[in-house]
């Protein structure tokens, strides 16, 4: 359920994932994290896949849903949403924002960004959030249709691979060119409460932690390989 802007502005939004083969890939684990987040003042929930997305509609049902479905294809390095059937399925799965890849790069079986958009406005009528690396790609994306701009790729395309995110450098000027009916979304890389603040100050309206948060299986990986020294 789409929240009012001023109820969304300055919040926080929880990545609830877990990777493949992980014990916390459960739909009803990821549920109960994405019940902690809300219950504990998250505004809204990033999912990944129809049916993770589907168990946390089930258990919080007035919860505002980001929903993707990470698939990988030959022919493309595109995995966020990739093409129309993913759209549509986490639309259908009860998804309030359908978060895609917008990024220049080439989509499996050639289809087309502007036509996904499009479509997706035409036959769905489902908002989306434009998964970027750059300025350039958000304000396209933005032009297209998306109504949504988050800083997702920054740092995982080949033409940011040199840059780390989070990416605190790219709000101020997307934040300036961007209509401010256009929602600017900081994620990825975020550590901290001082660093999600930071994200806030630099323009955007909301910030999505992940790995920090609900991210078990890296943190405690992390956490042993510094410890072995």
């Amino acid at each position: 359920m789409l929240m009012k802007a001023e109820a969304l502005d300055g919040g926080l939004i929880v990545s609830v994932q877990a990777p493949p083969g992980s014990p916390m890939r459960d739909p009803e684990v990821i549920a109960a994290m994405a019940e902690a987040s809300l219950r504990n003042g998250a505004v809204g929930v990033r999912l990944e896949s129809p049916e993770h997305i589907g168990a946390v509609r089930r258990r919080c049902p007035e919860a505002l849903i980001i929903g993707l479905w990470k698939r990988t294809f030959p022919d493309s390095s595109v995995y966020i949403t990739p093409g129309w059937r993913e759209i549509q399925a986490v639309w259908s799965a009860g998804a309030d924002v359908v978060a895609i890849d917008a990024t220049s790069r080439f989509r499996p079986d050639g289809q087309r960004l502007d036509d996904l958009i499009e479509r997706s406005r035409d036959e769905l009528r489902a908002p989306l959030m434009a998964d970027v690396d750059s300025v350039e790609n958000g304000l396209q994306a933005a032009e297209l249709g998306c109504e949504w701009v988050g800083t997702t790729l920054f740092g995982y395309t080949d033409e940011t691979s040199g840059s780390r995110p989070p990416a605190l450098s790219l709000l101020p000027a997307l934040r300036h060119e961007l209509k401010t009916s256009v929602r600017l979304i900081c994620e990825g890389g975020i550590a901290s409460p001082e660093e999600a603040r930071s994200a806030l100050e630099a323009g955007a309206d909301n910030v999505v932690v992940g790995t920090a948060i609900t991210g078990v299986d890296l943190q405690v990986a992390a956490y042993c390989r510094g410890m072995a020294g």
